[in-house]
């Protein structure tokens, strides 16, 4: 199991061995949610820019349930990452 750094010790009981999400946090549980797409946003560097496709890449690595779409437009939608207008350009926001 990875380690995690205290303030995401709650996440520990929705990742398998390997350190990855086996789910999708639903909109009752927006605490968690939120503090998943928070621990997600980490994996990626700040002041590099991503192709839509390196996203994925990046975050399918962290999940089993294969919806790296919607963690990207959620993250989007909660700040953590920005984007061009196209989607052609992705990066962690400071």
């Amino acid at each position: 199991m990875v380690a995690l750094a205290d303030k995401y010790q709650a996440l520990k009981r929705y990742m398998n061995a390997e350190g990855q999400f086996t789910l999708m946090h639903g909109k009752r549980q927006k605490n968690m949610q939120a503090l998943m797409l928070e621990y997600l946003s980490q994996m990626f560097e700040s002041g590099t820019q991503y192709t839509e496709p390196q996203v994925n890449d990046i975050l399918n690595q962290h999940h089993t349930f294969n919806d790296a779409a919607s963690l990207r437009r959620l993250m989007f939608g909660k700040k953590l990452i920005d984007r061009t207008i196209d989607g052609r350009a992705y990066w962690l926001r400071d």
